[in-house]
């Protein structure tokens, strides 16, 4: 007789999940589902809106990453708006989107991820979290937090509020920024350097303490994608797509606007959270990876000394070839975490990054069309938008980061449920094991549901004695 064992919620994750276990007679596992149950829906309510609201509107999917679509949807009315922003603009654009890196990829790896890896996986739960790293190393706790604060302070400073800004516009930003905020931003920024390499260390010493475990838990091969420029090196707002395959040669690379020539959907039954993959090798031959470990992977350098040296030891893990092991995450998410300070700094040394020349208006004709595509932390995350000549919004596409890692964590969390749980024993640390798994990829499910395909619904309405009187189902 089939036995199921429900995963319900997967804890520190965003968004909600579950995850179902299907064990045989003997107790072992045979299938293992990621259930993504939430569904929100943007791409089809925002139709009839006009183009320029969805700066706005767009980052209101996620109180999380809120920065990302603000960015990518700026891209993607420049586009409808056929209208270049000036350079200064750029910079303050991207600004934005490494403090936006710094403040999630900080709150994932202290908040979420450390407290697995410095209790372990069998660790008491009441321990096993944000206040159990309090307890045990207070200043460690400290300067995650302060870490967190300053990316969020770049962001208010640029955009008037921590959370969803009021930066972007069509054709640039809607203001400066200030020396006063520059000096104050210049000012930490060394100090968050250092605190990000203590935590690349106490990393490295985690990972290492069990090699064995680290090379093993959630390993495969995949392709894998992310953005560069035009000699390999890392990039986070702007570039190139490039996929790789799992021995490292370049499937492709190519303009970010010409995505769905390269990336299709898939759906399933039991989700609904798409399946993307690389169109030219089908499904399921065509699944990759994002974020932190997909962009490493793609890469060829980092173009900052500190970040690119921890780079190079990264590169060393797998003798040159991709990082398959899903816990590397953890890793590469502070190597970019370091590499979005430095750029910080260079940044605010850009001459151009006090111009007061921040905007370019749209002319009165529309193109009608747009493509926005940035690196959100979690991965690669694609904005496209159609209108009408009056600037109405006809149909909206999104690609969103983590759904581009929906399979990945799928086949982590089965990897992980077949190699420790044991449905004829089961415990709690086997059961947090395969959400440790998904936790590697830091899902962000809340930005992840939109619509392809037939989405069921059914409503049911009930008495007051349980008895049904209606029921209506599409």
């Amino acid at each position: 007789m089939v036995q199921k064992i429900t995963i319900e919620p997967v804890t520190r994750i965003e968004g909600h999940a579950r995850v179902t276990i299907h064990l045989n007679d003997q107790g072992e596992v045979e299938n293992t589902y990621l259930h993504v149950d939430e569904f929100r829906g943007v791409e089809k309510f925002s139709e009839g809106r006009p183009y320029f609201e969805m700066t706005q509107i767009t980052q209101r999917i996620c109180g999380i990453c809120p920065v990302s679509h603000h960015l990518a949807s700026a891209k993607a009315c420049d586009g409808v708006a056929g209208v270049q922003p000036p350079r200064p603009a750029v910079l303050l654009r991207e600004l934005l989107h490494m403090g936006q890196v710094v403040q999630s990829h900080s709150m994932h790896f202290f908040h979420l991820a450390a407290p697995d890896l410095v209790f372990g996986f069998d660790a008491d739960p009441a321990r096993r979290n944000v206040f159990g790293i309090i307890e045990a190393n207070p200043q460690l706790a400290l300067k995650a937090v302060h870490l967190r604060r300053y990316g969020q302070q770049i962001i208010e400073r640029l955009g008037g509020k921590r959370v969803h800004p009021n930066l972007c516009v069509p054709g640039g930003v809607n203001g400066p920024l200030s020396r006063q905020d520059r000096d104050a931003i210049a000012a930490e920024r060394e100090t968050m350097i250092g605190y990000v390499q203590e935590a690349i260390s106490l990393a490295k010493d985690l990972l290492g303490a069990d090699p064995a475990l680290t090379a093993s838990f959630a390993t495969f091969p995949s392709n894998y994608m992310g953005l560069v420029d035009e000699h390999g090196g890392l990039q986070l707002y702007d570039g190139q797509i490039r996929v790789k395959d799992s021995q490292g040669q370049v499937l492709v690379q190519f303009d970010a606007a010409d995505y769905k020539t390269y990336v299709a959907e898939h759906v399933e039954r039991w989700s609904f959270l798409k399946f993307p993959y690389f169109r030219p090798l089908g499904w399921p031959q065509g699944v990759y990876r994002v974020g932190p470990l997909g962009r490493l992977n793609v890469a060829d350098r980092i173009n900052t000394p500190l970040a690119n040296a921890e780079f190079q030891l990264f590169r060393q893990i797998n003798g040159g070839k991709p990082v398959e092991g899903s816990l590397y995450y953890h890793y590469a998410r502070l190597i970019e975490d370091l590499y979005a300070l430095e750029r910080i700094g260079e940044l605010l040394d850009d001459p151009d990054i006090l111009s007061t020349e921040v905007r370019a208006f749209p002319s009165t004709t529309l193109t009608g069309h747009g493509v926005g595509v940035i690196e959100a932390p979690r991965g690669t995350l694609f904005h496209e938008y159609w209108t009408n000549p009056d600037g109405l919004l006809t149909r909206v596409n999104l690609i969103v980061a983590t759904g581009n890692n929906n399979w990945a964590m799928n086949q982590a969390a089965g990897l992980v449920a077949r190699q420790f749980v044991n449905g004829q024993k089961l415990s709690e640390g086997m059961l947090n094991r395969v959400e440790a798994a998904i936790r590697c990829y830091d899902p962000c499910l809340s930005c992840a549901t939109h619509a392809l395909g037939q989405m069921p619904l059914q409503v049911t309405l009930v008495a007051a004695d349980g008895t049904v009187l209606d029921q209506v189902a599409r």
